[in-house]
């Protein structure tokens, strides 16, 4: 309790009005209201919470998280939350999970890069969950690198059809979040091939596992590649690994928005920009960064109110020990700093 007066006395120092500066670092009355209602949502409901986090083993970590983002769907369905509602929903659980590669990267991945058709068959298979998505670019040889990359799409006219292959060990899908265990389809980022000329790297729409008992699909080895270093930290994903033996796939399946392969394996180049191609991989870099700016903006917050409250070192009058956020305060603004620095290159 002393703690606590220690904080409300701190709190009455303020000479700013409080309720004014969380519209501010909100954004907007809109973005603050919208965050302060599923913050409390997700606060007040006990099948989120994470304080044993840090103590759960790899599998327990991975069953409570299963358990988590299924109550959160449930929650999404039941009150009707609109698509900003979910994501912020999803963002105050904290605790990564097959998810958010589904709702990040494969569902705007067919929004930017599908035809027309293509959104209108996969979409609402997607939006529903019938079907969860990855986003299967990174591989145990290259990462970034999308050059790079060694997997092969090669077209067979004869069936209209592209043959997925990987054809080393490091053309393997590593790292992928849901791919270890949950997805059952996936972008899958390969080099194109037809008619035996390379046209660059695409993506290509791939179910990985029966949507009936769950195991993969022939010709796809798939499995969890395990433990990540912390303590909980991403080993509430499922990242997985992923390889191709001459998988076979509709035509229809490429993303076509920027490049369409005829029935006769001719490629035609739309009027959208090539580069369009990274833009997922693209907004996801630019989420890390805003993800942590947040991370870091609870860091500076948990500092200051430490510091506020923690007492140590003796006092020369004989009273109450000298609170340590004058010690602590050059720490907490080079936080700061970096904070505006991380918020700006967002």
């Amino acid at each position: 309790m002393e703690g606590v007066d220690h904080l409300a006395h701190e709190r009455n120092k303020t000479e700013f009005d409080v309720d004014a500066m969380k519209i501010v670092w909100a954004g907007s009355r809109h973005a603050f209201e919208l965050s302060d209602r599923m913050a409390r949502l997700v606060a007040s409901d006990p099948v989120f919470r994470k304080d044993d986090r840090t103590r759960l083993g790899r599998k327990e970590l991975f069953k409570n998280t299963l358990r988590k983002a299924s109550h959160a769907w449930k929650r999404i369905l039941e009150l009707r939350l609109t698509e900003e509602e979910a994501g912020q929903l999803r963002n105050f659980v904290d605790e990564p999970n097959f998810t958010d590669l589904h709702w990040e990267m494969f569902v705007p991945a067919i929004k930017g890069q599908g035809t027309d058709e293509q959104q209108q068959k996969w979409l609402p298979l997607a939006y529903k969950m019938q079907i969860i998505g990855s986003y299967a670019q990174t591989e145990l040889g290259h990462g970034s690198n999308v050059q790079g990359l060694e997997t092969t799409a090669t077209f067979d006219p004869e069936t209209d059809e592209f043959v997925i292959n990987s054809p080393t060990l490091t053309s393997s899908k590593w790292w992928p979040g849901g791919l270890g265990r949950i997805s059952t389809h996936a972008i899958v980022y390969a080099r194109l091939i037809t008619n035996g000329q390379e046209h660059g790297v695409n993506g290509f729409i791939v179910q990985l596992r029966s949507l009936d008992d769950h195991m993969p699909l022939p010709g796809i080895t798939m499995g969890d590649i395990g433990m990540k270093f912390g303590n909980g930290a991403y080993n509430t994903m499922d990242n997985g690994v992923s390889i191709f033996d001459h998988v076979r796939i509709p035509r229809n399946q490429m993303l076509m928005r920027v490049l369409q392969v005829t029935r006769e394996g001719k490629c035609v180049q739309s009027n959208v920009p090539r580069q369009l191609i990274y833009g997922t991989m693209v907004f996801v870099r630019q989420t890390i960064v805003a993800n942590a700016s947040t991370a870091l903006s609870r860091a500076v917050c948990i500092a200051t109110r430490y510091s506020a409250v923690r007492r140590q070192f003796g006092s020369q009058d004989g009273g109450m020990e000298t609170q340590v956020y004058l010690s602590l305060l050059t720490v907490v603004v080079v936080l700061v700093l970096l904070l505006l620095n991380i918020s700006e290159a967002a």
